[in-house]
């Protein structure tokens, strides 16, 4: 019997140590990758005659991530492409003499609407900039985000046998009562505001009317915005861009999208690259001057406009759901420390920052906004804010007290409003499993608000006056930023969500624009025409972030494949769970582009 014990305990110190060695290559592995892939930047000449490759795949940030540990692993481990890169990369080429055009390869980029009309509006520059300089675009299969990038094009190339899909504007929603009935779980809801549709996947079956109503006139505000402008770049009616949106583009044949003036020509890819080779006089495809936005970036500094000496100008990027202290977004523990940081700093002259949330945590907006109430206070320096897809609700919040609001006419913002969710699973817990409970309490009112029994009417009334009370001091502080008076404020919050050029129209912002606008606005508050950027939070990733990030990646791919189509739900049910009690938070939708 001993010997058995000792040869099975010596078994067990095998496996694990057989485990800890697996464990240790797998991040040694990962961990020279990283290193290589940190430490081995490319950086480019630009050689007369080229041309900048703007290429449309991926998801675009508002700037760089970090790298995905997985892709590292799989050799795929490309430089991260923000959006402040693309904006930055074009507006350097129309004023560079090397540069002859660009050239947008359409692949299925994944980025919001506003980030979009931002890389629209930079081709818009590049092209009024340096008239001389063409831009074409080429697609096997153009998405609508692609398309409305490419509109832009002095010419559209298809390949013979590709798609373009045009389709219009739509959201959908996810409703979860039915399910939550069937599980013998109760969403108990307090809420302020008739339009806050946040709570209602766990409330209703259906969409509310308030809710179409208001998603309704935002949507249809920001497809005219979009359908107007292909329609001018294409040199169409709004009406033509409406007729391929209701004819199911896609599924149509090349050569009638080409009638139909949807693109300019029919060619293969190979054609295309002659065709940049004739534009660029080379005689060998491998020797094509291209040159992408990273490497562009890499020896064009794109945070200088002229010699970069009239300012320097802080832009602050917050962007994610608002937490407390944990989360991959706009985390209040790390935040506030950064804003105070930010105003120590004297080489700062002014701040921009770059916003794009739908909300999160009440508290923890708050907290950011005195973060910055004690910027301007302490710097007395200007203080802008430039909104991107989103600012709604808690991303209004941190928002509201900027000196001066810039924000894309098709950025969703508003949603002024607070709610708490406290779900009831008395019905799951002793209905279904059988599990109850038994409580001694030494004050009538001692037993917490808890997801084991429903709340008690007293416990209803409290939480309902603690969320409007909440919902006095959003106002409140909306009110106080923009100088209007709260009941002004009051008419048009009630959870609200507005598109930018409503949203301008009721005087919630105070210019339509993205980040280059907001950061042109401030240089000229400061009376400069040249300026340097300075981005926080600062980003400098290390070698063992990618180990760190290895599991959370690892998850989220097992969650892809598994979960498939079923994956929103998974999300969405993992976000409540994780919810603060009282949130300033836009519904849980996204604008389908």
């Amino acid at each position: 019997m001993k010997k058995f014990f000792i040869a099975f305990l010596g078994s067990l110190a095998g496996i694990w140590f057989s485990l800890f060695i697996a464990f240790v290559g797998f991040t040694i592995v990962i961990a020279a990758a990283a290193a290589s892939s940190l430490g081995n930047k490319t950086v480019s000449e630009i050689k007369e005659g080229s041309y900048l490759t703007l290429s449309l795949s991926g998801t675009i940030n508002e700037r760089p991530g970090t790298l995905k540990p997985m892709e590292v692993l799989r050799g795929l481990d490309k430089d991260v492409t923000g959006l402040n890169q693309i904006v930055g990369a074009i507006r350097m080429a129309a004023e560079d003499d090397r540069i002859r055009g660009i050239y947008i390869d359409c692949k299925g980029a994944s980025a919001g609407l506003a980030q979009h009309q931002a890389i629209v509006e930079a081709l818009h520059d590049f092209k009024g900039i340096a008239p001389e300089k063409w831009i074409y675009a080429y697609s096997d299969y153009f998405t609508q985000g692609d398309y409305y990038i490419a509109s832009v094009a002095d010419s559209i190339f298809l390949n013979p046998i590709g798609m373009v899909d045009i389709h219009g504007l739509s959201t959908t929603n996810m409703y979860f009562k039915n399910l939550l009935d069937k599980m013998g779980v109760e969403m108990q809801v307090v809420k302020v505001g008739t339009y806050k549709s946040a709570v209602e996947p766990y409330l209703l079956d259906k969409m509310s009317e308030p809710a179409r109503e208001q998603q309704e006139l935002f949507l249809g505000n920001m497809w005219k915005y979009v359908a107007g402008d292909i329609a001018a770049s294409r040199g169409v009616t709004v009406g033509d861009v409406n007729a391929w949106a209701d004819s199911l583009v896609f599924t149509l044949p090349a050569e009638k999208v080409l009638g139909m003036k949807v693109v300019d020509r029919l060619i293969y890819r190979h054609e295309m690259d002659e065709r940049l080779m004739s534009l660029t006089e080379v005689d060998d495809i491998d020797k094509l001057p291209a040159v992408s936005v990273v490497d562009y970036c890499s020896v064009k500094d794109i945070d200088k406009k002229g010699n970069g000496k009239g300012a320097k100008i802080g832009v602050l990027y917050a962007t994610g759901d608002i937490t407390d202290e944990d989360g991959d977004g706009i985390v209040a523990a790390k935040l506030v420390p950064e804003i105070l940081e930010i105003a120590d700093d004297d080489e700062i002259d002014g701040l921009v920052m770059c916003v794009n949330s739908g909300g999160g945590s009440a508290f923890a907006s708050e907290q950011i906004w005195e973060a910055l109430e004690q910027y301007k206070k302490i710097t007395g320096k200007p203080f802008y804010v430039s909104m991107s897809d989103y600012a709604a609700s808690g991303g209004y919040y941190i928002s509201c007290g900027a000196d001066r609001i810039y924000a894309q006419p098709t950025t969703l913002t508003g949603s002024i409003g607070i709610f708490g969710m406290i779900p009831n699973a008395h019905g799951l817990i002793s209905g279904k499993l059988g599990v109850n409970t038994s409580t001694v309490a030494t004050n009538p009112r001692a037993v917490p608000i808890s997801v084991m029994d429903p709340m008690t009417p007293a416990q209803r009334v409290a939480m309902q006056a603690y969320v409007e009370q909440g919902y006095d001091l959003f106002t409140r502080r909306c009110a106080e930023g923009r100088g209007m008076s709260q009941d002004s404020i009051k008419a048009i919050a009630e959870g609200r969500v507005w598109d930018g050029a409503e949203a301008l129209a009721r005087g919630l912002v105070d210019e339509l624009g993205g980040l280059d606008a907001a950061i042109a606005g401030m240089a000229k508050t400061l009376n400069v025409e040249t300026w340097t950027i300075k981005e926080y939070p600062v980003l400098e990733p290390k070698w063992y972030d990618v180990i760190i990030e290895a599991g959370a990646d690892l998850k989220a791919s097992v969650i892809d494949e598994e979960l498939g189509e079923m994956k929103s739900i998974y999300e969405t049910l993992n976000t409540v769970k994780g919810l603060a009690p009282v949130q300033a938070r836009m519904g849980f939708f996204e604008v389908n582009i």
